[in-house]
């Protein structure tokens, strides 16, 4: 008998090797907003996750990028969280920096991620209370505690008419630190910040598919996560900020400075 994780492993493994199948070789796209596409290794890669999760848990919830909600039934209060393929707009310029992203929610909370990097065969794995790991290996995140030695990550929401805002904020902290980086892919990002690959990562307007399976992660690895008013971060919050727990407090301070200041007074 499968268990949660076993089973969201296994689909996270068969829509990366769809995704493999499809990179490079996509004969057009869709589009569900002005810049906001979806190919047919989105669908494809969802509806084999779907397919292993209903058959393992039939009575889970789903919440899935491509085809919305199913309610869970018999009064089960779990409900899998599914992004079939987060960083589609690099996956369709044959970009690899790209992952599927699994995340069982109980009661509200999220209890645990699987993020699989398909093209380098990274498979990121976190249960709330037993840590997060890569391929086996525990992860941590870094010590850095000097801001301006930290390297950040971010992104740009999908309506151009709002992408001014975070300009604003990637220029403020690329004068701050050491680099910030913007790579596409909001699960990997917060995967990377468990592993110390980054320092920390902030974006807003993320869908709860973007970041369920990857703010626990940044948790399990010792880190810190909230929304940027500092408080606890849900998957519905409007925007995210994780970080390796030293830095946070510069974060907070740039994305809401008056907010900062007031709790100090």
């Amino acid at each position: 008998m499968q268990t949660p994780r076993s089973a969201a492993i296994d689909a996270a493994l068969e829509a990366g090797r769809i995704i493999r199948h499809h990179l490079g070789e996509l004969d057009h796209i869709d589009y569900k907003g002005e810049i906001d596409i979806v190919t047919v290794a989105d669908h494809e890669a969802e509806a084999a996750v779907l397919e292993r999760l209903n058959n393992a848990f039939p009575d889970f919830g789903i919440l899935a990028e491509e085809s919305g909600k199913q309610e869970a039934r018999n009064g089960s209060s779990s409900r899998w969280v599914v992004d079939p393929l987060d960083g589609t707009t690099n996956f369709a310029n044959a970009n690899p920096h790209v992952c599927v992203s699994i995340a069982l929610e109980r009661d509200g909370r999220v209890t645990l991620g699987v993020v699989y990097d398909p093209l380098l065969d990274e498979l990121f794995v976190a249960e709330r209370g037993a840590g997060a790991r890569v391929n086996g290996r525990r992860l941590h995140v870094t010590s850095t505690n000097v801001f301006l030695q930290s390297m950040l990550a971010t992104g740009f929401p999908y309506d151009v008419q709002k992408r001014h805002e975070n300009l604003e904020r990637f220029q403020h902290f690329t004068h701050l630190t050491r680099a910030v980086r913007r790579v596409g892919a909001a699960a990997l990002d917060l995967c990377y910040v468990s592993a110390g690959r980054f320092d920390g990562f902030w974006e807003a307007g993320l869908q709860p598919w973007d970041s369920a399976a990857g703010s626990l992660m940044v948790l399990e690895a010792g880190g810190t996560v909230t929304d940027y008013y500092g408080d606890e971060y849900w998957i519905e919050s409007p925007g995210i900020i994780a970080t390796n727990g030293h830095i946070h407090h510069y974060l907070l301070e740039g994305l809401n400075p008056d907010h900062v200041e007031s709790r100090k007074s």
